[in-house]
């Protein structure tokens, strides 16, 4: 899906939201879809697990970014473009941190799937310490990029938390989307599973004022750009040696 906003000012605005702050951009006014398109279930029939895989997606592009920056760090530090990172900790704050995993998984779906027991039952209490994990990591990461500037000594910790950081929410997304979010769905009848898709729905527009997965997919755009991470040829592995 792609958000376009009717008014030519407020487009040319949002086409500008890769230089903004994070903060700035999930809460731009009027960003509210039109009627006639305001809820991604009624135009495009998307699930609550679907919805939340999606999300996830653009939280593994937040962990590429992260994992390429520590690269970058370790390489060359002072031609970091430290605000970017700071807008990339920031967006995995607002998206990530308050809205999918507080206001979805620990408010609602963990607490169903500890409840319903079973092999996705005995994740929660992990999933829910990585999450305070990354809480602690993305505050440093934010610290040292308000900063301006790396102090001596502060690359290369830096840039071991930002891989350590990556390489947890990779598994930890991946268990989610294969183990948690598949009990939950399975603890619900497909009315119920159609309800937890509005209420999630709801809970998405009264959080960021219209579609935050738009939202935030422009907003990761906007930064990758920015960091000159947004090819995606770039990522092609290259050929094996010859045998």
């Amino acid at each position: 899906m792609v958000f376009e906003p009717a008014d030519p000012s407020r487009r040319a605005a949002f086409a500008a939201a890769g230089l903004l702050t994070a903060g700035a951009v999930l809460s731009l006014p009027g960003c509210a879809k039109p009627a006639a398109d305001a809820g991604k279930k009624g135009a495009a029939d998307v699930s609550a697990t679907e919805d939340l895989m999606r999300e996830h997606g653009v939280l593994r592009r937040l962990l590429v970014i992260y994992r390429e920056t520590a690269g970058v760090i370790r390489a060359a530090a002072a031609t970091l473009d430290l605000a970017a990172l700071g807008q990339a900790a920031d967006l995995f704050r607002r998206f990530g941190e308050n809205y999918h995993e507080k206001a979805l998984e620990e408010a609602h779906i963990f607490p169903m799937v500890k409840k319903a027991g079973g092999a996705g039952s005995s994740l929660i209490d992990t999933l829910i310490a990585q999450h305070r994990r990354g809480r602690e990591i993305n505050d440093y990461v934010t610290g040292l990029a308000t900063s301006g500037r790396l102090g001596t000594g502060q690359a290369e910790p830096l840039a071991a938390a930002l891989e350590s950081f990556a390489r947890m929410y990779e598994i930890h997304a991946a268990m989610e989307d294969t183990v948690v979010f598949q009990a939950w769905r399975d603890s619900l009848n497909a009315k119920e599973l159609d309800s937890w898709s509005d209420k999630f729905e709801d809970i998405e527009h009264q959080t960021f004022k219209g579609d935050g997965f738009d939202l935030a997919l422009e907003q990761v755009a906007g930064i990758e750009q920015r960091l000159g991470l947004s090819d995606l040829a770039r990522y092609t592995a290259p050929a094996p040696p010859a045998t």
